[in-house]
């Protein structure tokens, strides 16, 4: 008979802990608002699947950031929702993070947290520019001369 494996614990991450090109992050976050980005074909016409991609700002008590909601997981993103991300990963979007679930990982409804997002740790505004060493990151300062 085969052995059973014991899950382990998911290790959870806050978001002033994301970095650019990681992944296997389990979140516990908040939507703060949601923006629906591309809407393309019709539920009635001959194309039955249809693409929705949102772009919902959430976060934590220790920052945010923008998370890229593909079809299905767009319904999820109601302001206000508490929401558990299981192996997201960070994109990167015009040097920019974005936070994303794909196939491999799993969005769940959490029970409603008492904690605040904190809005003035936006991991939006810092520049993440690629160089030889690995990224640096833009200060908000160089951010604001684009």
């Amino acid at each position: 008979m085969a052995e059973s494996k014991t899950l382990r614990k998911p290790i959870f991450t806050k978001v002033d802990q994301l970095r650019p090109g990681t992944s296997g992050h389990t979140l516990t976050i908040k939507v703060v608002n949601t923006k629906m980005v591309l809407q393309k074909g019709r539920p009635d016409g001959p194309q039955v699947r249809q693409i929705r991609i949102a772009e919902s700002l959430v976060g934590d008590e220790t920052g945010m950031i923008i998370f890229t909601a593909r079809n299905e997981q767009v319904d999820f993103m109601k302001e206000g929702a508490t929401l558990t991300l299981r192996n997201a990963k960070i994109d990167m979007f015009k040097g920019s993070m974005r936070l994303a679930v794909d196939k491999w990982g799993r969005i769940e409804v959490a029970e409603p947290d008492s904690f605040k997002v904190k809005e003035d740790n936006n991991l939006m505004t810092f520049d993440h520019q690629p160089t030889p060493d690995g990224v640096r990151i833009a200060s908000e300062e160089e951010n604001l001369l684009w």
